[in-house]
């Protein structure tokens, strides 16, 4: 005959840990609350009486799932991964699940799948919108109560919480970098969809190259992969006259054009100068070590995390913005050392 085993409850643990039952619950739902030496007693006992937390009741109480969708457009690309790294390390001390999609920047997929997110009742949405999204798809989602943060690319303007980086900013100052380099003939390359992140990248060289008298044209749109930043950079070799220096729309494109320069044996950093976005770890190891805008995706992530559930906490605060700052990181491929200046990375940028 078997013995049906005792259900553990909130009240054992608290007995064995010896502290009251509220602590117990908060240390279970992973409040700050509680002192750490206060947590380890109540996790101790979790382990030695071997407690269950029931989730599916604690979702009932709360009229919520704890789960986050968050919907990407390239889960090949490294920025989206430490991205989603970073949301997820958040929303896991927030007791809560991630659910990723990828989009494959498809506006009819990303459609789909946020069907089926909400079909299983996710509490709210982290979205790096697919590029043609509109939106008045994004009204339709939140009018049927689910909460969307924007993240990168915004759609929703003014009235969609939203995390992201000063593209246009950080374009302006990895394009003046290679000017206070001595640089005239500069391109831009890469970028071809049509979504915010693209626009204010381009606008940002734009417009710093018309203010210093400068050949804003040579922007070249490409997918945001090595092998077109490859290609971009040995198309642009066999012009009469190519660039002596480029921006890069990502550490990706940068690390294909450093190759395309050496196929054209070109040095970069000495024959030709270059700035990538990102700061990806490939950046640093490449040689030369790529000189970039560094911006922190695991911070994004996580702001975007913490946004959302500050959203879920308190519904009616209006709209909020934040951006992540960004810094420019001197290394090898821009030549600054070679020339004498600094190279201390020295610009943050918030807006």
């Amino acid at each position: 005959m078997s013995v049906r085993r005792k259900r553990i409850t909130l009240d054992d643990l608290a007995r064995h840990a010896g502290v009251s039952r509220s602590t117990v619950s908060l240390v279970l739902r992973g409040s700050p609350l509680p002192a750490p030496a206060t947590r380890e007693r109540v996790l101790e006992a979790v382990k030695a009486l071997g407690y269950v937390y029931n989730r599916g009741a604690a979702s009932l109480r709360l009229n919520q799932t704890l789960l986050v969708g968050v919907v990407i457009g390239d889960i090949t690309n490294p920025f989206f991964a430490d991205m989603v790294a970073g949301a997820q390390r958040v929303l896991d001390e927030a007791g809560r699940v991630l659910l990723l999609v990828n989009t494959g920047e498809s506006v009819e997929a990303q459609q789909r799948y946020l069907s089926r997110l909400r079909e299983h009742g996710v509490d709210g949405l982290i979205l790096s919108a697919a590029a043609g999204t509109e939106a008045g798809f994004l009204d339709t989602v939140r009018q049927a109560g689910t909460p969307i943060v924007e993240v990168l690319r915004r759609v929703g303007g003014s009235e969609s919480d939203f995390v992201g980086i000063d593209f246009d900013g950080a374009a302006v100052t990895a394009t003046e970098h290679l000017i206070g380099l001595g640089h005239e003939r500069i391109a831009f390359i890469g970028g071809d969809l049509p979504h915010s992140a693209t626009r204010q990248r381009h606008a940002g060289f734009e417009r710093t190259m018309e203010r210093h008298g400068l050949n804003a044209e040579r922007i070249v749109p490409c997918p945001v992969t090595r092998g077109a930043g490859y290609q971009a950079i040995r198309d642009l070799l066999a012009e009469p006259q190519p660039p002596t220096a480029a921006v890069a729309y990502n550490d990706r494109v940068g690390l294909g054009i450093i190759a395309g320069l050496a196929d054209g044996g070109l040095t970069v950093g000495r024959e030709f100068a270059l700035v990538g976005f990102d700061d990806l770890e490939q950046a640093v190891l490449s040689r030369p070590a790529l000189t970039t805008i560094a911006t922190r995706p695991q911070t994004v992530g996580q702001e975007a995390a913490r946004l959302l559930i500050a959203r879920l906490e308190r519904p009616d605060d209006p709209p909020e913005t934040r951006y992540v700052p960004t810094r420019l990181i001197v290394r090898d491929s821009c030549g600054a050392k070679l020339k004498g200046f600094a190279t201390d990375g020295s610009s943050d940028r918030q807006t």
